[in-house]
């Protein structure tokens, strides 16, 4: 059984981080979840949803100030991380080895032991701060992954569209999924001619 550490921090897009849990669970995925503070605020203001609400889709909950669990250790093993969504302010204490809560220690750790690490930075517009912070990770190893709404597939909701960027997360774990339809190629354009 595949087993992913997942944290929501306090970036807009809740949903991106409640429906990579119930797709997980629904895909047989044991998940680690570290909900921060103004996560827990996002989820309510956005999607009506109490920290309750959020731990009870994961395996397992954890206090993000309880930076003595099992995740802040080498020696728990996971297939990885996803923070979705990924604020800046999570970003940078990830890209500067903070460790300061359990969330960038979790991360921290998947780093340094290997293992694949992809934060759904949600910002716009980006500063230098935020651009080298996401270099930082990158070069350490990490996938930035700003969920971009892939409109070629003329989704018909919001969740359509947050489940396309979820597919593309759940293909870089190597989870089957059927979360959005695969790309087929283009549509034929007529000759300029």
């Amino acid at each position: 059984m595949k087993r992913l550490i997942v944290a929501i921090t306090g970036a807009s897009g809740a949903i991106y981080g409640v429906r990579l849990l119930r797709h997980l669970r629904a895909a047989s995925v044991e998940t680690h979840l570290l909900l921060s503070a103004a996560g827990v605020l996002n989820a309510q203001q956005e999607l009506g949803l109490v920290r309750g609400d959020v731990e009870a889709l994961a395996a397992h909950a954890y206090n993000v100030r309880d930076i003595g669990a099992a995740l802040a250790s080498g020696s728990f093993a996971a297939d990885g991380m996803v923070v979705a969504p990924c604020s800046m302010k999570t970003l940078a204490a990830i890209a500067l080895g903070l460790g300061d809560n359990l969330i960038a220690r979790a991360a921290d750790v998947t780093l340094k032991e290997r293992r694949r690490l992809v934060l759904l930075a949600r910002e716009a517009p980006l500063t230098l701060a935020h651009i080298r912070n996401m270099e930082s990770v990158t070069l350490m190893g990490g996938i930035v992954f700003p969920p971009v709404p892939a409109l070629y597939q003329r989704p018909q909701s919001i969740e359509q569209m947050v489940d396309h960027t979820l597919a593309r997360v759940l293909d870089l774990f190597a989870i089957e999924h059927a979360l959005a339809p695969r790309w087929q190629g283009a549509i034929s354009a007529p000759d300029d001619e």
